[in-house]
């Protein structure tokens, strides 16, 4: 056993061939051993696996979730007693690294003791999951599984006894978050699920002709071919992208402006006036130009910025993360512009999809995004306070149903997911996107 290892990580992490733990049938998998590393210089080493493991996906990267952290997690010695890194990795019997599951757990006197991924809240990361190699799925999961359980019961696992699995914006085809919430409820947690805000994806063609093609508006079809036109092809329009790091100071701050006075014009207050958010921005764009996982552009119109947008890119997607557009040129038609020009570069850059990600605002689907379903989480361990808490979190949300729909009418079944068009109940996440 290494040193400084909590014993029970060294003697009870290694399946055995109808091993039963936590009412689960082991299947005789090869070793799988669980640690939770408690600060970010502990997981660095593992930075290049991590990464290797999120299979392109820039929002599961070690860049992202790391400087989140930094960002996000706590800032004095008041906060660390409320939030503290909660890392699950599963590494097997030639201690390489074969999985993650990338947490936090926040304390609170009213929720309990709650694991929530790194990456949630108001920086809206999207498509979040639990990362493992392939190969190794089933043993992994089945590890963290029971590791879990016995951390939920306080037993053997220090300071890491939880109340609350909290799981927002799930994708509902992800396979590995399915298995493990299967697990678990095997086991004998209780299981809370229902549709998430969905993610809209365009399936991008060959080429820019056969998009327009596609296109269901008619009348969409039509504008585009006048914006290029009008701005492309007589050369008013320039489409601007950060490159290297001396392009950004540039890039960045186009981009806060025009958001800014955008959200401003509706009332707003806009992301970056949310002093985290605005710092995880400063913290984690110039490693994700550095990595290559970055599209940072901006569209100006006859010399004058219009609109700008900050992409994040990986495995052949583009994905539209936040938008900014100048609220006095709409006889530009920015937002119409810009997403022509996006959607344009994406299919001559080689990408196979362009996401806009969550919100359903209706732009999305007039350019071809489909919808992708997303799931919300609340998994609950087998004790007495994790579920009385939950009665109190369901009681109060059947409550606000029941005044919705008026005294007297049927309330919803909680107990299997309800169908994922129910518009009631999607989680109002935030959408950074215009």
């Amino acid at each position: 056993m290494a040193e400084g290892k909590d014993p029970w990580l060294a003697k009870s992490n290694y399946w055995t061939m109808g091993q039963l733990v936590g009412g689960i049938q082991r299947k005789g998998h090869a070793a799988v051993r669980i640690e939770c590393p408690t600060t970010l210089t502990d997981l660095e080493p593992y930075a290049e696996d991590w990464d290797r493991l999120s299979a392109g996906v820039p929002f599961r990267s070690w860049t992202w979730l790391s400087n989140w952290w930094r960002c996000y997690g706590p800032q004095n010695e008041t906060e660390a007693q409320r939030r503290q890194l909660a890392t699950l990795c599963a590494f097997d019997d030639q201690d390489k690294l074969v999985g993650i599951a990338p947490w936090y757990l926040e304390r609170s006197t009213r929720t309990g003791r709650v694991l929530r991924p790194l990456g949630s809240g108001d920086a809206c990361s999207e498509y979040l999951s639990v990362l493992c190699q392939p190969a190794r799925e089933d043993a992994v999961l089945e590890a963290l599984a029971d590791y879990l359980l016995h951390a939920a019961n306080g037993c053997g696992v220090q300071g890491l006894e939880w109340d609350l699995l909290a799981l927002n914006a799930v994708d509902a085809a992800d396979r590995t978050m399915g298995a493990l919430v299967s697990y678990l409820a095997i086991a004998g947690c209780s299981i809370h699920c229902q549709p998430g805000m969905p993610c809209w994806r365009l399936e991008l063609p060959a080429d820019w002709e056969a998009y327009l093609c596609s296109l269901e508006s008619k009348n969409l079809r039509r504008d585009l071919r006048r914006l290029e036109r009008q701005f492309l092809d007589s050369q008013r329009a320039q489409l601007h992208v950060a490159t290297c790091l001396e392009d950004l100071p540039r890039a960045m701050a186009v981009l806060v402006d025009l958001h800014q006075r955008r959200r401003k014009a509706l009332g707003e207050a806009g992301c970056f006036a949310r002093s985290k958010f605005a710092a995880f921005y400063h913290s984690v764009v110039p490693d994700l130009l550095r990595r290559g996982n970055l599209n940072l552009c901006w569209l100006e119109i006859d010399g004058q910025p219009v609109a700008a947008e900050y992409q994040l890119v990986g495995a052949g997607v583009m994905y539209a993360y936040v938008v900014g557009m100048d609220p006095n040129a709409s006889e530009c038609e920015p937002g119409k512009l810009h997403n022509l020009v996006s959607v344009r570069q994406a299919i001559a850059g080689g990408y196979r999809a362009f996401d806009f990600l969550r919100g359903d605002e209706p732009y999305k689907r007039r350019f071809g995004g489909q919808p992708q379903p997303m799931l919300d989480y609340r998994i609950v361990p087998d004790k007495t306070v994790a579920r009385v808490r939950h009665g109190v979190w369901m009681a109060g949300k059947n409550l606000k149903k029941w005044v919705k729909r008026g005294i007297g009418r049927k309330g919803p079944d909680y107990a299997t997911c309800p169908p994922q068009n129910s518009s009631e109940e999607r989680t109002m996440a935030c959408s950074t996107s215009e």
